[in-house]
């Protein structure tokens, strides 16, 4: 077994439309929620929204190639494309051994406006009038196979749908592969695009979405107060890098990623296991893998929804995991800043997590005023704090009862 290190880092989402912005907001504790501009919210219960926000994919793309890319495509390739330059490869210039490249690029829901447009066509115009475009843009492998067209990656390629964990489910897959030898470097994350009135309305009419009116008190995990998600989209892909072929090229390296547990509820189709079960099983899967025990965590960037129904069942998960180490490790949920992402959210908080360990800061939990009884954990209120992070855990679960766990540890250069 290989080791497997984070050499690039690439998001587009309501806090920024690159990593150094996001991570800034995400620091400072800025919010990244609005009121819903897209589409007409007045006289709903719930309004509120993580946006990204003034996204030109012409510009960032280009004009010919967009009108063939559904937009949860489009946030994939920017999220990528900046990941790859982060980690030093270019589309000019130097890339990795193209049989040696791969693409695990997941999503939730996938080419859902571009679904939704086709059936307006298909019902106010006729089927002669759908676009030749309208299968390619919708379908959920086409952001990871565009990004193999894109950089030449003829390795592995793997497109998952694992609802709100397919970010960490593509990311594990991914390191399985490097470690086992059937790829060096692979591009791996998440990308959703799924904020229209059809998919708000449903997770509306799921009664799963906060109606608070003010978008900063909209999203704030583990309060007494929260009172539902924020529905939100974007991308997050980390680069993972065999070590070996990462220290050849004196690439830098943010972290390790050192385990992955993936466990199944069996229990519901959207509620959580009974006191987190088998969320904690994927966590304690993860620290295995990494020759970890719970003392050596000193940070979890948590699933965090801001739901009556996760944050409390995510504490005593990690209650159960971490016994006696429960009260000393730091956690926090970044969908306090940027809304819950979807498909999105475990690619962008793997990206939030490997610069926590990489700077030593754990971001605050956004929104959190009030604590919870049920919520009785270290979730770093307020302001960010300084910590040396030797390793952390980042959750992901999902509907249907599918957890994900990934393990990064600080690399020290040996």
């Amino acid at each position: 077994m290989r080791r497997v290190v984070v050499t690039g880092l690439g998001t587009v989402n309501p806090c920024g439309a690159d990593v150094a912005s996001t991570w800034d907001a995400l620091v400072a504790g800025r919010c990244g929620i609005t009121v819903v501009t897209r589409f007409d919210t007045s006289g709903l219960p719930a309004r509120c929204a993580g946006e990204v926000k003034a996204f030109d994919g012409a510009a960032r793309i280009g004009a010919r190639e967009i009108r063939r890319l559904g937009l949860f495509m489009q946030y994939a390739i920017v999220a990528c494309d900046e990941a790859l330059e982060d980690a030093g490869y270019a589309l000019d210039g130097a890339r990795p051994e193209a049989d040696r490249f791969g693409v695990y690029v997941g999503t939730g829901i996938g080419g859902f406006p571009e679904i939704v447009e086709s059936a307006r066509v298909l019902a106010e115009e006729g089927i002669e009038a759908l676009s030749a475009f309208f299968i390619p843009k919708a379908l959920n492998n086409l952001a990871t196979g565009q990004v193999a067209i894109r950089w030449n990656a003829r390795g592995p390629s793997l497109s998952l749908s694992t609802a709100c964990a397919v970010g960490n489910h593509s990311i594990g897959e991914a390191y399985r592969c490097i470690a086992w030898g059937d790829a060096d470097v692979i591009v791996a994350g998440g990308a959703e695009a799924a904020l229209t009135p059809l998919g708000f309305g449903g997770f509306m009419a799921m009664k799963a979405l906060s109606k608070q009116s003010d978008p900063t008190l909209a999203s704030r995990p583990f309060d007494r107060d929260r009172d539902g998600f924020v529905m939100g989209e974007g991308a997050g892909v980390v680069v993972l890098e065999a070590l070996e072929t990462a220290l050849a090229r004196g690439a830098k390296i943010y972290a390790e990623l050192a385990g992955y547990g993936l466990t199944t509820d069996a229990h519901h189709i959207t509620a959580p296991s009974p006191g987190g079960e088998g969320a904690g099983r994927a966590m304690a899967a993860a620290m295995r893998h990494a020759g970890l025990r719970p003392e050596d965590i000193d940070y979890i960037n948590a699933h965090g929804t801001s739901t009556p129904a996760n944050d409390p069942n995510e504490t005593a998960a990690i209650r159960r995991v971490f016994g006696a180490s429960a009260n000393r490790v730091a956690v926090s949920s970044t969908k306090g800043a940027t809304g819950h992402l979807l498909g999105a959210a475990g690619g962008v908080e793997a990206v939030a997590t490997s610069l926590a360990v990489y700077h030593g800061i754990a971001p605050p939990t956004v929104g959190l005023a009030t604590p919870d009884p049920d919520c009785d954990l270290d979730y770093v209120p307020g302001e960010a704090r300084r910590l040396p992070i030797r390793a952390a855990l980042s959750n992901a679960f999902g509907f249907g009862g599918t957890n994900a766990a990934l393990v990064f540890k600080r690399w020290e250069g040996s």
